[in-house]
């Protein structure tokens, strides 16, 4: 049986999915299987994904059309899976050829169920990424999940498959921060979820802006909320004030809007000033940009100001 299973929800995904595929086949740890979840897609890429199989027979490709990313991740690491680490990959993003081999020996090192390791965010080119994300020294607890997710993105975890098994999988009814929810399950339950310094993955940028998805997003962070609560977490105001920061930021770098960023910054520091300024940097800087972003250039606010 392979070490790892790394799992692949596809929906139209052939512009991207060459690069990300071969991030894949290039990884300096070999001992791999890899599933590619077809959720219906109508661009081309389940033939692309074929194509790429034949070239290395470690890839294959399954169709779950139509369930959504949640569905497919269940199913494959849940049912297909045969590695003892799952490792999920989104079919946009890219890793670096060490990803595996790096996160495996932090885990067995360090005795982690799961693990995850810094980010760069990228739009067109990997390698103009100026936007990085930070690890916490020690292994997370709910409370870091509430506020700023260290963890970021899917394609920057890795967990051991009975564990994953263990706590069910993801909620496939949710819509948004289906991935944080699991993340307070995980660690709720009593598994190690530590970090790893380096840079391992880059997260590609979505191009749309967060307005059409608010209120999904606030629906999901409710249920997020609702099973930190089962756990005896108490969210506190200065969760949220940190929560807004992000979504501040992320407005900021997808270009959302020129009123949503202020918006988004004037709630959380009414929520709770101490919150969101606990990073006093980062802070100011969130405040600064989201005043200036009806004036200030586009480019020069995704560069300063969403890390």
């Amino acid at each position: 049986m392979p070490l790892f299973t790394v799992v692949i929800p596809c929906y139209n995904a052939a512009d991207t999915l060459p690069e990300t595929l071969a991030s894949l086949s290039a990884q300096t740890l070999t001992d791999w299987e890899a599933i590619c979840v077809d959720d219906g897609s109508t661009d081309g890429t389940a033939a692309l994904i074929d194509r790429i199989a034949e070239t290395d027979p470690r890839i294959r490709r399954i169709a779950n059309p139509g369930k959504g990313p949640s569905a497919a991740r269940n199913h494959a690491a849940l049912e297909l899976a045969r590695g003892h680490w799952i490792a999920f990959l989104d079919a946009d993003d890219i890793w670096s050829t060490e990803k595996l081999a790096r996160t495996h020996a932090a885990c067995v090192a360090s005795d982690h169920d799961a693990c995850f390791a810094r980010i760069a965010f990228f739009d067109a080119a990997p390698d103009a990424a100026r936007v990085f994300s930070t690890v916490p020294a020690s292994p997370l607890g709910i409370d870091d999940l509430l506020g700023e997710n260290p963890v970021c993105t899917m394609s920057n975890l890795t967990v051991r498959r009975d564990v994953f098994a263990a706590t069910g999988g993801f909620d496939e009814d949710m819509v948004h921060n289906e991935d944080l929810e699991w993340l307070i399950r995980l660690v709720g339950q009593g598994y190690r979820l530590g970090g790893v310094q380096d840079l391992l993955v880059w997260y590609r940028a979505s191009p749309t802006g967060l307005s059409a998805d608010l209120e999904r997003m606030r629906q999901g962070r409710a249920a997020a909320l609702a099973t930190a609560r089962r756990f005896g977490a108490v969210p506190a105001a200065r969760h949220e004030a940190v929560h807004l920061r992000y979504l501040a930021r992320r407005a900021l770098r997808l270009q959302s809007g020129r009123v949503l960023p202020l918006r988004l910054a004037l709630s959380g520091i009414c929520t709770s000033p101490a919150g969101f300024f606990s990073d006093p940097r980062r802070g100011a800087l969130t405040a600064l940009a989201a005043a200036l972003s009806p004036v200030l250039p586009r480019q020069l606010s995704r560069t300063l100001f969403a890390r």
